[in-house]
């Protein structure tokens, strides 16, 4: 009788340690820096504790979320002490869509922490030890707000509401968004008008977890300086019940939409677009202006989302290349052959090379549309291309690179080694790629300068022109 009582009372005991384990874990954290994400980062029992929303010298009161064995997960429950350069985030939506991460601290000291994040990557991935004065002062914005010029927005439904808008983060939830502070106003009307569309004519919206319906995506793309709108439809098939009426509404509704087009992406795939782009009504693309420079663009073409600070970025790579007018350029990954035409004028030759074939046409236009005849454009990589141009004897005294965010191609980096060009302008969104593109040139490279650019406000994205020189 005894021997059973104690059985029971241990087994009380274990279940009510249980208990006590299955409660949320609560620590008091203070945060030292911040991460690449925008998120704060503190210290507990040696483990890094990231949070998202605090901010360096904040003491916070979080519940972990997920420990792994080198580093913490954890939501912020209460500000005990709260930082002088919090500000409270004018967006309704702020908090669940997670497109921007930085709206709580003061614009000056966002522009600290991106200086800030790039001088990080290069302590984390380049062995050999950099100066932080080479790293300057971040270029930033007079009015850090209704800067994005293309919007792409998933289009659902929450029971019978037609939304358009972001994925949460860290979520699957489609979050409403139809007033984006950091979009320009004219794409946010677009958006809510072919929200009420949608609605209106009853089309089918996309669900994922059943692979049908209609419409995915809306990509809205305006011209700042032409005021031309490119809408682009993004669809599981490319002929579907009602796309004529569709097609007739977005016109009466949408007058200021000057191209209209369909693409087709029926595949189960966070990709955006299909391999199909049909044209619909208007033009097949819309122009804008970088200063002077006119530029065509068509649907899928890479274009810089903010072109006022795409206009200083520019001006910054043609600062540090110091063209005379007799150095033969590169421009890699050139897309539609921006930073080329913007260098063309105080250059002997530029050719530039892109692997998507539309990106290629339309430089070629931009190119004849402003006269310039010294710059050519190929379909292809750069280190397929570089070894070709170097056996006819064009060696590049400069090469400009903007690659996406993965970052430059082992093989491109080991092909600039041996064509040992003077100059290697390195135009990155990534600090961690670029650390480590870095890192894998500077056996050849010094180091001389590293301009960071805010082309992203209001979120931890960080643009920068790093200039390379020859040994």
């Amino acid at each position: 009788m005894n021997k059973h009582k104690h059985q029971k009372g241990r087994q009380k005991q274990k279940h009510q340690q249980n208990q006590q384990s299955d409660k949320p874990v609560e620590l008091l954290i203070t945060i030292k820096r911040m991460g690449i994400n925008g998120e704060g980062i503190g210290y507990y029992k040696r483990k890094a504790v990231f949070v998202q929303g605090a901010l360096p010298g904040e003491e916070v009161i979080v519940v972990v979320t997920r420990e792994y064995p080198k580093y913490i997960r954890a939501e912020m429950k209460r500000i005990r002490t709260k930082s002088k350069d919090r500000v409270d985030p004018p967006c309704d939506v702020y908090e669940a869509c997670g497109g921007c991460q930085l709206q709580h601290l003061r614009y000056e000291k966002q522009l600290a922490f991106k200086r800030d994040l790039i001088l990080q990557s290069l302590e984390r991935y380049v062995k050999k030890e950099v100066d932080p004065s080479i790293i300057k002062k971040t270029i930033g914005m007079k009015h850090p707000w209704d800067y994005r010029n293309k919007s792409q927005l998933q289009v659902g439904r929450i029971r019978d509401n037609v939304i358009v808008g972001l994925y949460g983060q860290g979520s699957h939830r489609l979050i409403d968004i139809t007033g984006c502070l950091v979009q320009h106003p004219k794409t946010n009307d677009v958006a809510l008008q072919m929200k009420k569309i949608i609605a209106d004519l009853n089309i089918p919206v996309y669900q994922e977890k059943k692979h049908e319906g209609i419409i995915r995506t809306i990509v809205t793309r305006l011209g700042f300086e032409t005021g031309q709108i490119q809408l682009v439809l993004v669809t599981t098939k490319e002929s579907f019940p009602k796309k004529q009426l569709l097609i007739k509404e977005i016109q009466k509704r949408l007058p200021q939409v000057t191209s209209l087009m369909l693409n087709v992406n029926n595949e189960r795939t966070s990709l955006i677009y299909g391999e199909n782009t049909f044209h619909l009504s208007g033009e097949e693309y819309i122009e804008e202006k970088l200063d002077e420079i006119g530029f065509e663009l068509s649907a899928r073409a890479f274009f810089q989302l903010n072109p006022a600070q795409t206009i200083k970025l520019y001006n910054e790579v043609k600062k540090v290349a110091e063209l005379t007018g007799e150095e033969k350029v590169v421009d890699a990954y050139c897309g539609v052959g921006t930073i080329g035409l913007w260098l063309a004028s105080n250059a002997k030759e530029v050719r530039g090379m892109e692997v998507i074939e539309d990106a290629v046409k339309d430089a070629r236009k931009n190119a004849e549309k402003r006269g310039v005849d010294n710059v050519k454009y190929y379909t292809g990589t750069a280190e397929s291309w570089l070894p070709k141009w170097k056996k006819e004897g064009f060696d590049p005294d400069v090469i400009i690179v903007d690659p996406p965010r993965t970052g430059c191609d082992n093989r491109f980096l080991e092909t600039v080694k041996k064509i040992r060009p003077k100059k290697f302008i390195y135009v990155s969104c990534n600090p961690s790629t670029l650390a480590k593109d870095l890192d894998a040139l500077m056996s050849k490279y010094e180091i001389k300068s590293i301009q960071p650019v805010d082309m992203f406000p209001q979120t931890s994205q960080v643009e920068s022109i790093t200039l390379l020189e020859l040994k």
